[in-house]
């Protein structure tokens, strides 16, 4: 039914005027687009939309499909009239060009299919079930339930407390023979969003202008990030596991470096509470492999069926393929980002640095500065932690408080203090920073406070964009045998922390 444009752009305004905008805006990214009336804000100003849209649909060039949808409050929408009012609308709707119009289940129960024929007319009808607190157990009976209000499609939005959650709305469109609409929300269920369509999902929802849904991405994100439309069961599916995720440049650099080598992959953000709920989910899903971020670089090592001896020796992985018969063998490219970016800057050997943080990303910093032959100091919140780090690497462990009487060669920051949408916090302060050059594991921004306090004192400094450049190179050549379009990785990633730098007043 929606066989070339199924990815649908959703348009809402407050005014007649800004969603008539809003529509001719969303036409450059799709062809199917569902109208959210009920996010006008009178019902004078639905009508006065209606009446434009009679207007321009005789006179636009075909092969559009407009879905009218007036949600109510209960049904978590933002109209707030009755059901006969909705439904008067629709109908309206239906005579002015929408081919479709989506009603909620609790309406649709609460009139006779016969009135429902009469005032939708002609236009087809997209019967839906939106649950926003979590996700119902029994999926098959909510199918069932919508089947017999007697739609022509059939949608299921849920917000995913989990990945099972996700994958369990996923197995209802993919016995629905195109008739079934699958929307996975909140952070849980952004892959499987993207994944819908691969899995049978009639359409797939993205913001043409503002998210209205939780976990919504973008038209853009959908179409020219993910390709969405493009996926298939062939396709091999990469990740980013981590909470939180979102911050991550992962997807933009992986995305992009697969398409610059033309391959049939994606890689996603998978947030992740549980490990185990999304080791359940590699099999389903067909993931061929993925990063590993905070919390879980160290507890990661627990699940895997093998691991390369430098990660195992530093224990901590951030890279885990998947190999045969779904089995687990883990890296560390953190090791080999610190090492590139710092002995581009200075020699390590015979080098004094100051590594502050002890967890995963600090482990494979340490290792790094010990196989180049520095003397690494470890300070972190918890001094035994420190302590163990430093004789795991040969290293000494050093107080806090110290701090303001030592000098380093080098600083750096292994802790995600600083760290986008937190980007005004400093792990350090400007008294503490006693060294030549400081170098920032996080890289975005990729001028952090911590970097601007140490330019103040004139002091060198490294973003954390080498590292991540450095260490997601590596991890695209692991998975793929293929070397990887270095240019590419670093003209995206750069190009899009210099945009935010410029909107935030940075540049």
């Amino acid at each position: 039914m929606f066989s070339r444009n199924r990815i649908c752009a959703v348009v809402a305004g407050s005014t007649a005027a800004d969603l008539a905008h809003c529509l001719r805006r969303a036409l450059l990214g799709s062809r199917t687009i569902e109208l959210r009336l009920d996010w006008l804000q009178r019902e004078r100003e639905i009508a006065k939309f209606l009446a434009w849209l009679r207007v321009w649909c005789r006179a636009h060039v075909p092969g559009v499909t407009l879905i009218a949808t007036c949600r109510r409050s209960q049904a978590g929408g933002k109209f707030r009239g009755d059901v006969a009012s909705q439904l008067a609308i629709l109908g309206v709707a239906g005579e002015c060009g929408c081919g479709w119009c989506d009603l909620e289940i609790e309406s649709a129960q609460r009139q006779p299919r016969a009135i429902l024929d009469t005032v939708l007319g002609d236009a087809r009808r997209i019967i839906s079930f939106h649950h926003f607190r979590n996700t119902p157990k029994n999926l098959p009976a909510v199918l069932r339930r919508l089947e017999r209000a007697g739609g022509d499609m059939f949608k299921i939005a849920t917000e995913c407390r989990t990945i099972h959650d996700s994958l369990r709305i996923l197995a209802a469109a993919r016995g629905g023979k195109r008739r079934v609409i699958a929307v996975p929300m909140g952070d849980m269920g952004l892959p499987s969003r993207v994944l819908a369509l691969r899995e049978g999902s009639a359409l797939a929802y993205a913001a043409a202008n503002e998210v209205t849904a939780p976990g919504q991405l973008s038209v853009a994100e959908m179409k020219d990030l993910y390709r969405a439309n493009r996926l298939n069961r062939r396709t091999r599916v990469y990740g980013l596991i981590g909470d939180p995720v979102q911050h991550s440049l992962g997807p933009l650099m992986h995305n992009t470096a697969f398409q610059a080598r033309r391959m049939d992959a994606v890689y996603l953000p998978f947030r992740v509470r549980d490990l185990r709920d999304f080791l359940a989910a590699i099999d389903p899903l067909g993931i061929a492999g993925f990063s590993v971020t905070l919390p879980h670089k160290q507890a990661v090592l627990r699940h895997l069926d093998d691991c390369d001896p430098l990660a195992s020796q530093i224990g901590a992985v951030n890279t885990v393929v998947v190999r045969g018969e779904r089995e687990l063998y883990g890296y560390n490219t953190d090791y080999v980002g610190v090492l590139r970016a710092v002995e581009r800057r200075i020699t390590l050997r015979g080098s004094r640095v100051l590594l502050f943080g002890a967890g995963g990303a600090a482990r494979a910093a340490a290792f790094a500065l010990a196989q180049g032959g520095a003397s690494t100091a470890i300070c972190a919140r918890r001094l035994t932690r420190a302590r163990a780090l430093a004789r795991a690497v040969g290293g000494e462990a050093i107080e806090r408080r110290h701090l303001r009487r030592e000098f380093f060669d080098v600083i750096i920051n292994a802790v995600p203090v600083g760290m986008f949408p937190h980007g005004d916090a400093s792990p350090l302060q400007a008294g503490e920073l006693n060294c030549r050059l400081v170098m920032d594991l996080v890289y975005r921004p990729m001028k952090t406070r911590l970097l601007r306090l140490a330019e103040r004192r004139g002091i060198e400094t490294i973003s954390g964009v080498e590292m991540f450049l450095a260490q997601g190179t590596a991890q695209f050549e692991i998975w793929t045998g293929v070397r990887a379009p270095e240019a590419a990785m670093r003209r995206v990633v750069l190009g899009k922390l210099r945009r935010e730098e410029r909107e935030q007043g940075r540049g």
